[in-house]
């Protein structure tokens, strides 16, 4: 970064974090207000759930540019740079166009939290800010459609201040119960949140039937029309190949058969078939089958970063940020589809909020040894704690291997990795975004868009 936008990103991160939900909308409608609504000045696609929503954003702006609209997309947690968080036509803004949509917003924060300090409250958060920003952006750009990726769940986060013409909901699993609820009903009553009577909701095939009850029955109460997986559209058929998988879908509006889309594993497809449906929505209102070439050049080209990424051959490394149980049982899933290591060693590295357990004894089932690290964030679990868990968990102490530097769990997975002549040893790093990031530095992986 360069020192002005290091300035503005520490003048940001002194607001409340982004993992701190302050469940009141006012603040972000009272700013929005103030600059003239600009997120009302193009139509948008909101995108609820716990897994998937990053993946199914990229996959659904890519479909939306390629289909010759011009495109705002705004996503969370960022991998390298906040820039990434605000993209227009598939890349991000440069720093300079961060620079001015913070600008943009400041005299109107000022306000705002002048206001709302006197009335008691606090002032406007990291994460509200920044989606302030995204929507000011794409008005000044400007873009025909935004997509929008929520920050934590749905009924109370800052993207509400959208009009969706399309919700999406991925599927829905148990994280942040500090901030969401204890259950999957109360969790998915919050991405539930994000419903409308005047959108077309696209909902995935949900793992618990609790979340379908909660999602169903909203549904049923606005009246609006649903496309449900595996009930009005579906993944007919998959086939893993080299780089990616051969797909059959059944959309809203059609069917399409033998389309490539560029990423690896079962939930891919399904981020896929959630993208192009919302597509049909937006498009054509549901009505209207998507162009086979357009889509095709759409799903092949795909990349989604720090997503069962491969960036090295020989070993094989891997990143999947899989910073939950249900990422990682998914990583798990694609690891036995698409690799045959004979010898799989993890690099390891979990945020003090997550349940660590849970994430070891999925990821335990496909790792010979595990290095247990630890990124630079200061919510990162520390190494020494971590491999204590994770001896637990693995239940023989020769399998975990405690590396607190970085650099130096990553020589250590390689060289385990080749240990007794492995022709195909692979590395699988996982854990948290921001690990996957700094593994991605390290190894000189190019920023991508």
């Amino acid at each position: 970064m360069s020192p002005e936008l290091r300035e503005v990103y520490a003048a940001l991160l002194e607001r409340a974090p982004e993992n701190r939900i302050e469940p009141d909308l006012s603040r972000i409608m009272r700013v929005m207000e103030l600059m003239g609504d600009p997120q009302h000045a193009y139509r948008s696609i909101r995108i609820a759930g716990t897994n998937g929503k990053t993946t199914t954003a990229r996959i659904l702006e890519r479909i939306l540019r390629e289909a010759g609209l011009r495109t705002g997309r705004t996503t969370s947690p960022h991998l390298h740079s906040p820039v990434e968080r605000i993209a227009i036509d598939g890349a991000p803004i440069d720093e300079e166009g961060f620079l001015q949509a913070y600008r943009d917003v400041e005299p109107f924060a000022a306000i705002v939290d002048a206001e709302s300090e006197a009335a008691g409250g606090v002032p406007l958060t990291y994460f509200e800010y920044l989606t302030a920003m995204s929507f000011q952006a794409f008005a000044s750009a400007p873009v025909d459609v935004a997509v929008v990726e929520t920050g934590l769940g749905g009924t109370w986060d800052a993207t509400g201040v959208v009009r969706p013409d399309v919700t999406v909901i991925t599927p829905i699993s148990l994280d942040h119960q500090e901030y969401l609820g204890e259950t999957i009903a109360e969790i998915a009553g919050e991405k539930a949140g994000i419903l409308t009577a005047e959108a077309t909701a696209v909902i995935a095939s949900q793992p618990y039937e609790d979340a379908a009850d909660v999602l169903r029955d909203r549904i049923a109460e606005l009246g609006a029309d649903a496309a449900i997986e595996d009930q009005q559209i579906g993944v007919l058929a998959r086939t893993p190949g080299v780089g990616g998988q051969m797909l059959s879908l059944q959309g809203i509006a059609g069917r399409y058969e033998e389309v490539f889309l560029s990423l690896l594993g079962e939930h891919q497809a399904r981020n896929a078939l959630l993208a192009v449906s919302a597509a049909e929505a937006l498009l054509g209102d549901g009505g209207t089958v998507l162009d086979k070439d357009m889509l095709t050049d759409a799903l092949s080209s795909i990349t989604s970063p720090g997503r069962a990424e491969v960036v090295r051959q020989s070993p094989t490394i891997l990143l999947d940020a899989a910073h939950n149980p249900a990422g990682a049982l998914t990583l798990v899933e694609t690891i036995r589809e698409n690799f045959r290591f004979t010898r799989t060693v993890g690099v390891v590295g979990i945020l003090a909020e997550k349940d660590a357990e849970e994430i070891l004894g999925a990821l335990e089932s496909v790792l010979d040894s595990v290095v247990i690290t630890q990124s630079s964030s200061p919510r990162a679990i520390a190494t020494d704690e971590l491999a204590d868990l994770a001896r637990d968990v693995f239940g023989d102490d020769d399998r975990v291997v405690e590396q607190g530097s970085l650099p130096d769990a990553i020589q250590a997975a390689v060289d385990l990795s080749e240990t007794e002549g492995d022709q195909f040893g692979g590395v699988i790093v996982a854990g948290s975004v921001t690990l996957v990031a700094e593994v991605r530095d390290l190894l000189g992986v190019p920023q991508e868009d």
